[in-house]
């Protein structure tokens, strides 16, 4: 009798077992089509450019004497659409372009690693391909603000100045060394490919969504960034990134923005800086909010934007 027993309990844990089996096979397949048909429905909204044999995606709006490049923070599936609202009211005086990372957005996935000093010269070379002419103005979210420290530091002619919006410095950061090293492993990347996160965010719909009142972003907006966010959320770039952030402000410690370059931080609270990272022509705002500022403040930092920016050209004139 005993033995039946442990018979019918196995015959029925083996069947459970291949249902999960089943059920987990057709929902890979199940989010690999809705790939495939959410790619052709959302198409890139800006320019898919070649560097280094993969496509990146620029995106501009807008005209004007200063080209604002905004640069996303780590995670941000869709920074375009993230970035939309900032765009719609900056646009208005200024030419406004993002430029999404690989695994960002509509930008393909690349094997190299997620270092400074590549992400740096991959949105160079995105940027002169799409034939948008510097010098820019960088405007970094978050993590960004290494990648500007950087870039403002090994071209210095390119940048024109730098308006952070919460950005991550190096010297200012509580996370540097090894403390991200490692810090999430290598399966984490395939949480996007085999579909983990779109389960999620079906369970959770208000998941993918900004903190923003109704209406500042569109419905079309939210559908596609749901979409994109299901693509790309924690994929292997993003994985590589993270784990590459230590490293990257460890390569970035020691340096500040040019004495004569003018830069804007916007921040959420009193920032963590000290006048290591103040310059002859730097100035910070805090601004109650999310981290992601722009979210709900966007209003507010183009008018400050347009303040600091019509201030550089007067400078200008009288040099």
């Amino acid at each position: 009798m005993k033995i039946k027993k442990n018979f019918r309990f196995w015959i029925i844990m083996k069947k459970s077992l291949l249902v999960i089996v089943a059920i987990a096979l057709f929902w890979v397949v199940f989010h690999q089509v809705m790939i495939v048909y959410e790619q052709k429905k959302y198409p890139p909204l800006g320019q898919l450019v070649e560097v280094d044999g993969k496509h990146m995606h620029v995106y501009s709006k807008g005209n004007g004497e200063n080209t604002i490049v905004l640069l996303s923070g780590l995670g941000t599936a869709a920074p375009v659409l993230d970035f939309e609202p900032l765009i719609n009211e900056l646009s208005k005086n200024n030419k406004v372009v993002v430029v999404e990372n690989f695994g960002y957005g509509w930008s393909d996935l690349t094997n190299k690693e997620r270092t400074v000093e590549n992400i740096v010269e991959e949105t160079r070379t995105a940027l002169k391909k799409s034939n948008i002419k510097g010098p820019y103005i960088l405007m970094p979210h978050s993590i960004s603000g290494i990648y500007s420290m950087y870039y403002a530091n090994k071209y210095p002619k390119e940048v024109r100045a730098v308006i952070g919006i919460d950005p991550t410095l190096p010297k200012a950061s509580d996370s540097h060394s090894n403390s991200h090293s490692g810090y999430f492993p290598k399966f984490a990347g395939y949480l996007a490919p085999i579909g983990i996160i779109r389960l999620v965010s079906y369970l959770i719909p208000g998941l993918t969504s900004p903190l923003a009142e109704e209406g500042v972003y569109s419905k079309e907006n939210l559908k596609m960034t749901k979409a994109i966010t299901a693509w790309k959320y924690f994929n292997k770039n993003i994985v590589n990134e993270t784990n590459n952030m230590g490293r990257n402000i460890d390569k970035t410690i020691n340096m500040r923005f040019p004495s004569d370059m003018p830069v804007l931080l916007f921040n959420t609270e009193q920032p963590k800086v000290d006048d290591f990272y103040q310059t002859e022509k730097s100035k910070i705002v805090t601004l109650k909010g999310y981290h992601y500022i722009h979210w709900t403040r966007y209003k507010e930092m183009s008018r400050q934007v347009n303040y600091f920016t019509e201030t550089l050209a007067a400078i200008n004139k009288i040099n």
